[in-house]
């Protein structure tokens, strides 16, 4: 029987996770860790293809239906984000209903971060107690109740806490479902990622791009608009409920022995990706929640306004299907990374500066700094070696960085209420692009963060190779 770790010790920081001993059968899945010396190990083909084999079998991998897993993995990704971009296009209405301001605007269009950094930190305990199916599956029932509920309440509090329920799921699912993908898909693990970025992009699309013509021209149907997006969570609950039915509790065991344990804070490289995804995130949500009033206010239509931000989310469909082989094969990246930034502040100055010119050609130009977005994800896999560095630098990156990311709508729409001005948004947002463009210079360079945490890390004692038993 195991207990938890006490708050504060080692093993309760997910940036500083140390490894446990590995139970014997799970000692193959040592093949991917690599030595303090950052040196991959040599192993013989056709042994190394064997012992990954038995590693997955020990890990209790179940073997899925190409069409079943890619039924779960599409429309549990299409769900992630229209409950948080939905939000957006009609939030001039909601706020009046609740007799709100600008603070409660910054409040909703920041809560989809908080959740995802704060409820994201979660995943990992609730997938090793619940299996990474049912946790899942759970988490999206959840998100069903938060989205149908949240429209038919009476008070913002009410509203904020629903919305708070309803984000669980994509909090979760950020984290659990990529780890999913790896510990069922088998030879299509690439094709299933593929597909979980593309179709995240196309649920974001959906959020933004139907929901003001669902609310009506004057946004007097925003309950029903919103409840959309609850009705179409009900299929990711149906289809995951017959997965667990195969998969039951599905949690690889702890790492093996011998793991490179440093502290990814002593990495620049996973500091730099950190900032770089929180910045890519605070602009993305700001958008979501607070260009479509802003465009209002210059005299666009709601519909329209509603149609730019799904046209920069659109971006993201591309993104999903170049950007990974980009980020592989590129000798260029910290330059593409630096565009990205250069690319925002253009977009929100050309808003600032020229409003009515073509509201769809700064959202071009935003829409491709986005790209940002799928390039930070291909880049965790990319700058690690290990799985298990793998795994602890996603753990750090989205939650970490989706915490970051909301304070950015939460200051904004203090001063946007503060001054009655959209001019402060646009510039604090033109000036965040600058430090997205030096932070993604850093996080583009080809460097491996576990050489990056390997001359710090300190093996505990009994957990060298001495002390294994």
């Amino acid at each position: 029987m195991t207990s938890s770790p006490a708050p504060g010790s080692p093993a309760a920081d997910p940036c500083c996770l140390e490894p446990t001993a590995a139970p014997p059968e799970a000692t193959d899945a040592a093949l991917d860790t690599v030595p303090a010396t950052g040196t991959a190990p040599t192993v013989d083909t056709e042994t190394d293809t064997a012992r990954r084999g038995r590693a997955a079998r020990s890990r209790g991998a179940v073997g899925i239906g190409g069409l079943l897993a890619v039924l779960a993995v599409g429309t549990i990704a299409l769900n992630l984000r229209p409950g948080a971009t939905s939000l957006g296009p009609v939030m001039e209405p909601l706020i009046a209903f609740y007799g709100q301001g600008g603070l409660a605007t910054g409040v909703l269009t920041a809560l989809p971060c908080l959740a995802f950094g704060l409820l994201g930190m979660i995943a990992v305990p609730a997938g090793r107690r619940l299996g990474l199916t049912g946790t899942l599956l759970l988490a999206f029932g959840l998100v069903v109740i938060g989205l149908l509920l949240r429209p038919t309440v009476s008070s913002f509090g009410a509203f904020l806490a629903l919305s708070a329920l309803g984000l669980i799921g994509p909090a979760l699912g950020n984290v659990l479902v990529p780890a999913w993908v790896k510990l069922h898909g088998g030879t299509r693990v690439v094709g299933l990622m593929t597909l979980y970025t593309v179709m995240l992009a196309i649920g974001g699309t959906a959020g933004a791009s139907f929901a003001a013509p669902l609310a009506g021209e004057g946004g007097e149907r925003w309950q029903l608009s919103l409840q959309t997006w609850g009705l179409l969570a009900l299929l990711p609950v149906v289809i995951w409920a017959i997965v667990l039915t195969r998969t039951r509790h599905d949690y690889p065991p702890p790492p093996p022995d011998g793991a490179v344990r440093g502290s990814l804070w002593h990495s620049p490289t996973a500091i730099a990706l950190t900032v770089m995804f929180g910045l890519q995130s605070m602009n993305a949500y700001t958008q979501f929640g607070m260009l479509p009033q802003i465009l209002t206010e210059s005299g666009v239509s709601a519909a329209t306004a509603g149609a730019v931000v799904g046209s920069i989310s659109a971006w993201g469909i591309l993104g999903g299907l170049i950007m990974p082989t980009i980020v592989a094969r590129s000798r260029h990246l910290p330059l593409i990374c630096i565009s990205f930034g250069v690319l925002t502040t253009i977009g929100y100055l050309g808003l600032l500066l020229a409003p009515t010119l073509s509201p769809f050609l700064w959202a071009a130009v935003l829409g491709a700094a986005g790209l940002a977005f799928p390039t930070a994800i291909a880049m965790i896999p990319a700058r690690t070696r290990s799985v298990l560095v793998t795994a602890r630098l996603s753990g750090m990156t989205q939650p970490v960085g989706y915490v970051l990311a909301a304070i950015g709508p939460i200051l904004i729409g203090a001063l946007m209420e503060a001054t009655g001005s959209a001019a402060v948004m646009l510039l604090l947002m033109a000036g965040s692009g600058v430090l997205l463009g030096i932070f993604g210079g850093l996080a583009g360079r080809h460097r491996m963060v576990d050489d990056e945490i390997a001359p710090r890390a300190a093996v505990a004692p009994g957990q060298g190779p001495e002390g294994a038993r």
